[in-house]
């Protein structure tokens, strides 16, 4: 196996591909990688160090290298975070003092006097001017000096790393896995995806793969392997244009179409022309993304070939020259006429469709025995609705029974949120329980026979990943909605970014909220300290790379809620920026050390999303005192420039509230529903594990589980949802 596909599946499984090699004395070489890997908050199975002492010393010290490189990267540990305040968090002055000191500096500064001197004449300072302000005093290796080490805590965290079968055997693995998947991916899932589809592109493939957006990565695998791409829509076409062209296979943003070779352009010509022959009515389809399609038929050059003449008639349905009538278009028609059972009828052909449409439908009803055919509609075909769509649709529902008149939180493919008031009239609450009842039934009967079922506690209030770009890239990332125990004394968030090619300022900034999301107080730039709160400096650049904290003591802490975001205050955008990641970790008191500490890191996410603002996640004081942190996985437009917390605070308070104050469906609902068929249900207490084999389900894998167990945690969460 190419080593460079090794971290894909170490990231992506937190299982080390089992290392081949010459026999050998290892279990030295062993235990030092293993002490190697503690250090960042890493540890070999008991499997994998068993493994490794049966190998070369050679074999192990390169696959320690390897591999340590990887889970360093993952932790934001392959950077240096210096910080602009020496012994942050010890001596953090006040902001208003601190920038005096600035000030003093830049008048006794020869070349900063007169031009300090002129602003203050005018009453407005400009911080960026003074030559103290902005960029590091000191080197990565005098802030290493100024603090001692960490001590180490029972609490730091440790993840395991378990043993894999063999290198291909494992890439293939996840590439089923990840091609296979019942829900759309992120970014970087569908960018591993293509590498991994490359690899295998002569090996074994999916039974299915039920998401559009694989099947346009693995089609263009296909083609660069010399075989036939997998087409059923006119929709797959396009999207296999787009990748030929790198463009965005989700369709959602415009692609250039490049000029292709005349054997590819043969290749989506004759794609189109067999599935418009073999399904006229999918012609349709093409007015969802008419203009893209008549930029396509421009670089395909169809006339050229008329011994495809239904390919041609793609091209002309969407220059208008052919009518084509959609399905939307005539559920329009029939609601438009207020005939609501007869477009309950038409939507049984698309049951996905119907499912997502029995909102609006029952509130069109004005009589019973319409509220009553669309109840049926939906029962006559809900086994043939996907999951995913299933577990959407009734989260929605249950949702609906909250009082109208309260805000709608929007969420785009992207993270783009945004909110609304909800001035829709009420679902019928008899049609509402009983479609949520139908739903319940069909889930329940689509989910295996699970055995012993063995639950890790803190997994329970985890958000189903109905979509893989509900979470961001990283570690200990989980799926927007989760809700998750935090503990320790000490909460520090960071931020690291490094600019590409022009001067890049990112804020790091905390607002702290009460219980009626009203503004308490916050952290940033601007206050340095608040009860409990410590800012590490203000960074202006980072051609090197910058990193902030903000150090919270969480029982000093005044309010409800901390809402620490990512103000982009000047330069590139978080998708720009050469490397831009968020994170947290957890660390009690008397622990010390450096300010970044990769075995105390709880989290750590890409920040790729759009807009000048990220959300990453909320933490919540509970009612019982304790702490938990609140995914958000949330982007703001922002302005321009100059972003700052206290002009985000109310859209950041009201979005807060929609996603806080929202029912996510979660893995207690799954659970719930697997332990009528379960022949025990254990809640795992972190030591002893069963004999035989289990069904396990929670944030960490435990050690020593039966072979044949099958292990669902939040790397592969997404097995959790039924096909």
């Amino acid at each position: 196996m190419p080593h460079r596909l090794e971290p894909l599946v170490i990231r992506h499984t937190h299982r080390l591909p089992a290392p081949t090699g010459p026999a050998g004395q290892g279990d030295v070489a062993a235990r030092r990688f293993d002490a190697a890997l503690m250090s960042v908050g890493f540890k070999l199975s008991a499997a994998v160090l068993e493994h490794l002492s049966g190998l070369s010393e050679a074999t192990v010290v390169d696959t320690a290298a390897r591999t340590l490189d990887t889970v360093r990267e993952m932790a934001g540990d392959h950077v240096r975070h210096n910080v602009y305040f020496i012994d942050f968090p010890a001596n953090v002055p006040d902001t208003f003092d601190f920038w005096m000191w600035c000030i003093a500096g830049a008048l006794a500064d020869d070349t900063a006097r007169e031009s300090t001197l002129a602003q203050l004449r005018t009453g407005v300072v400009d911080l960026l001017t003074l030559p103290s302000y902005g960029t590091y005093r000191h080197t990565y290796e005098e802030m290493l000096a100024a603090h001692d080490e960490l001590i180490a805590a029972a609490g730091d965290r440790m993840t395991v790393l378990h043993l894999g079968g063999a290198p291909e055997e494992e890439i293939t693995a996840l590439y089923l896995a990840l091609a296979g998947s019942t829900t759309p991916l992120g970014e970087e899932g569908l960018r591993d995806l293509s590498v991994l589809a490359g690899h295998c592109a002569d090996g074994p493939q999916p039974e299915t793969i039920p998401v559009r957006e694989n099947r346009a990565v693995v089609n263009l695998a296909r083609l660069d392997a010399g075989a036939d791409p997998l087409l059923d829509t006119v929709t797959d076409v396009l999207r296999l244009a787009c990748a030929l062209s790198g463009g965005d296979v989700t369709l959602v943003e415009p692609t250039r179409f490049r000029s292709l070779p005349r054997p590819v352009r043969r290749i989506l010509l004759a794609g189109l022309d067999a599935v418009v022959a073999a399904a006229p009515a999918k012609l349709a389809d093409v007015t969802a993304h008419r203009e893209a399609f008549k930029r396509l038929g421009e670089r395909l050059h169809p006339h050229e070939h008329p011994r495809w003449p239904h390919a041609a008639d793609v091209f002309a349905v969407a220059r208008g020259e052919k009518e084509a009538r959609s399905l939307d278009s005539r559920v329009e028609e029939l609601l438009g006429a207020h005939d609501v059972t007869g477009a309950a009828r038409l939507l049984t052909a698309a049951p996905g469709k119907l499912f997502r449409s029995l909102d609006r439908l029952l509130r069109a009803c004005t009589a019973q025995d319409e509220r009553d055919a669309v109840a049926a509609a939906a029962e006559q075909i809900v086994a043939q609705v996907s999951g995913r769509v299933l577990l959407s649709v009734r989260e929605h529902l249950h949702n609906r029974a909250r009082e109208t008149g309260e805000s709608r939180v929007f969420v785009n493919r992207l993270g783009r949120a945004r909110v609304t008031d909800d001035t829709r009239p009420p679902v019928p609450a008899p049609e509402r329980e009983r479609l949520i009842a139908t739903m319940d039934a069909e889930i329940r009967r689509r989910l295996p026979e699970p055995g012993h079922l063995l639950i890790g506690p803190d997994v329970l209030d985890v958000a189903l990943p109905l979509s893989g770009r509900a979470t961001a890239a990283g570690l200990g990332v989980l799926p927007r909605g989760s809700l998750t125990p935090v503990g320790g004394e000490l909460l520090r968030f960071f931020v690291h970014w490094k600019q590409a090619a022009r001067r890049t300022d990112y804020d790091l900034s905390a607002l702290l909220l009460d219980a009626s999301y009203q503004t308490v107080s916050w952290l940033s730039y601007t206050s340095l300290k608040e009860v409990g709160g410590r800012h590490s400096g203000d960074l202006t650049e980072a051609p090197d790379g910058a990193s902030e904290f903000i150090d919270l003591c969480l029982d000093a802490v005044r309010g409800t809620f901390v809402v620490p975001q990512v103000n982009i205050y000047a330069g590139e955008g978080f998708e720009e920026a050469e490397e831009s990641f968020f994170g947290f970790m957890l660390r009690d008191t008397e622990q010390r050390g450096r300010p970044f500490e990769p075995r105390t890191v709880r989290m750590k996410s890409e920040l790729r999303g759009p807009g000048r603002v990220a959300l990453p996640l909320a933490f919540q004081r509970g009612s019982d005192g304790r702490w938990r942190a609140k995914w958000l996985h949330l982007y703001l437009r922002g302005t321009p420039s100059a972003n700052r917390v206290e002009e985000n605070r109310v859209t950041v308070a009201t979005l807060l509230r929609g996603i806080v104050e929202r029912d996510h469906l979660t893995v207690r609902y799954l659970v719930d529903l697997m332990a009528d068929r379960a022949t025990a249900t254990t809640l795992w207490d972190g030591t002893t594990v069963p004999d035989g084999p289990v069904t396990y389900i929670g944030l960490e894998r435990p050690d020593g589980l039966h072979p044949h167990s099958r292990v669902v945690t939040p790397e592969n969460l997404r097995d959790l949802i039924p096909a």
